[in-house]
């Protein structure tokens, strides 16, 4: 696999997700009333957050600089990208404020170690930690396994008046996600 000097530039050779059914049973689910951590201090229920529309990118897993990839992890289809993903929705912020919805990033990973990416990043919104899994295990949301951990695939949810409005899964390429989700959001005005 060839390796970019820029991290933010995703390999060209990278492996596409296929589209698995994984998560054909979303659209229309009532959200779960679960408080996860917040980057931004203390907790957020997306069952109260969905109230309005709101944006919840869930990804696998943030890497830190000088850190090495770890071995493997561009030939697992969809894992890598979170960064150029997260700063996508960073740079497009304005524009989904623009169209009503609030946005939050989600992984399993802790609030600590999140926030060192939200603020390298300068991320204008909070990401959420589902390090318990009971979120992905609420909604039934498809996981991999990598070394000895559980991680969540990576999809985007459109919550409004406390469901689920639509998916995207798979989301690929990763940093065109935010896009994707302008135009949807852009085709079906609230």
């Amino acid at each position: 696999m060839t390796e970019p000097s820029n991290l933010m530039q995703l390999p060209t050779d990278l492996p596409i997700p296929e589209d698995d059914g994984a998560c054909a049973h979303l659209t229309g689910m009532a959200v779960p009333a679960i408080a996860l951590p917040s980057t931004a201090g203390g907790l957020v229920n997306l069952a109260e957050a969905a109230a309005m529309r709101t944006i919840v990118y869930v990804y696998p897993r943030t890497g830190r600089p000088g850190e090495p990839r770890p071995p493997g992890w561009n030939d697992i289809p969809g894992a890598r990208g979170c960064t150029p993903q997260s700063c996508a929705f960073r740079d497009h912020h304005a524009e989904l404020a623009a169209l009503g919805a609030e946005i939050y990033g989600l992984s399993t990973q802790t609030t600590d170690f999140q926030q060192e990416a939200a603020a390298r990043l300068h991320l204008p919104f909070p990401l959420l930690s589902d390090s318990e899994l009971s979120f992905a295990q609420a909604l039934d949301l498809p996981l991999f396994h990598w070394e000895g951990k559980s991680l969540i695939k990576r999809l985007t949810l459109v919550l409004r008046d406390g469901r689920i409005e639509h998916v995207f899964y798979p989301v690929f390429p990763p940093d065109e996600n935010a896009e994707t989700v302008i135009a949807w959001l852009t085709a079906h005005p609230i």
